[in-house]
């Protein structure tokens, strides 16, 4: 396999352009917390799954305001069972339908892999439950679906993705024109080591598209977030690299252009000999830099390095509170989703806009592996 292509593909048409340039004309709202909100209802909680990411939830939703687990299912009581009583929850189901149907939960988190994910969002807002699907998602036509079945029945939306929800993003989004002018570069890393292959994350059919689904989800994650929200994708250059014992994708790295100018590079991994969370916004006034702009301290807060100026110029490291991680401030956001429908569409339309740039990066990469 050669080095990294930077032949520049035009590959709206093969990922559907017209989809595509209509999602990418949207213009993101601004999220809103809970405690900006008024007083929500608690969702009691389904959780469809019960495997690592399930339990790690698990416990966020037991440290959110407004978010209780009711139920939670899996294809074998025992499983089921067995979780329930590690988390306290009150019934346990053998059968997701089962669970959906039931009176003891108000929204869904389907905690599955990739490949049967949409079927229970859409069975879940079609029984009326508020949805939160973990990503990535099969395509996005697999995403409008699930978000038309929600948006049909009056349901709230949203992915499974923690560091929107933590207020460094919020800070940053709010402050990106007094800060850094036009944003022109968006530059992410998120690399780690995978090495059980027997994790699904290394099954084809299970997770098609491997790291550049899992981690690289982020990668274009952070370009919604961080570049202009009017942006229209342009041109896609991309790589992969694949496991010579599963096939799986375990790398990707490319390019995303944009028609205003901008471009976002990416890269991703699970054979990496370190953990790495870049992220690197440039724009024509300043730039930030994040070295772990998945994750945050201890504490709760998160920070972030601003600079400005040229050689010897001035920075800034800021800090930004939070007495909460963002995967649990996650649950009190779809709370308030829940409750005020106005806030349901900035969600559906961040995940829809992250799972185009997703598809077209995809595209680009077995492109470039059929030219190899």
């Amino acid at each position: 396999m050669s080095t990294f292509n930077r032949t520049r593909r035009r590959i709206l048409g093969a990922a559907g352009g017209t989809t595509l340039a209509a999602v990418f004309g949207g213009t993101m709202l601004t999220k809103s917390r809970i405690s900006g909100a008024q007083p929500v209802k608690t969702i009691r909680w389904g959780i469809v799954g019960t495997g690592g990411i399930a339990n790690s939830m698990a416990g966020m939703i037991r440290i959110a305001d407004a978010a209780e687990i009711g139920a939670v299912s899996s294809r074998r009581m025992a499983t089921a069972k067995e979780f329930a009583n590690d988390h306290d929850v009150p019934k346990a189901f053998d059968s997701w339908q089962e669970m959906i149907n039931s009176d003891d939960v108000d929204a869904i988190y389907v905690a599955t892999p990739t490949s049967v994910r949409e079927e229970i969002c859409i069975a879940a807002a079609r029984g009326g439950k508020h949805v939160l699907g973990e990503k990535p998602f099969a395509s996005l036509p697999s995403v409008k679906r699930i978000t038309q079945a929600c948006r049909d029945n009056g349901v709230a939306f949203m992915d499974g993705t923690h560091f929107v929800h933590h207020p460094r993003t919020l800070d940053i989004k709010q402050n990106r024109e007094d800060r850094l002018g036009f944003v022109w570069s968006v530059a992410s890393a998120f690399q780690f080591n995978l090495a059980d292959r027997g994790n699904i994350r290394f099954n084809p059919e299970l997770e098609p598209m491997g790291a550049i689904g899992d981690a690289g989800w982020y990668n274009m994650r952070a370009a919604v977030e961080y570049l202009p929200p009017d942006v229209l994708l342009d041109t896609v250059s991309a790589h992969l690299r694949r496991d010579n014992e599963t096939g799986a994708a375990i790398s990707g790295t490319g390019i995303l252009d944009f028609t205003d100018g901008s471009t976002s590079t990416w890269n991703c991994g699970f054979d990496s000999g370190a953990v790495v969370m870049d992220l690197r916004v440039t724009g024509t006034e300043g730039v930030i830099n994040i070295d772990d702009f998945l994750g945050q301290n201890r504490d709760g807060s998160a920070d972030y390095l601003y600079r400005k100026g040229g050689w010897g110029g001035a920075s800034e490291e800021i800090n930004v509170p939070s007495d909460k991680p963002g995967a649990a401030l996650m649950f009190e956001d779809m709370a308030a989703a829940a409750a005020d429908p106005s806030l349901r569409g900035q969600w559906m339309t961040a995940t829809e806009r992250t799972q185009a740039l997703l598809d077209a990066a995809w595209i680009a990469a077995l492109q470039s592996e059929k030219d190899d």
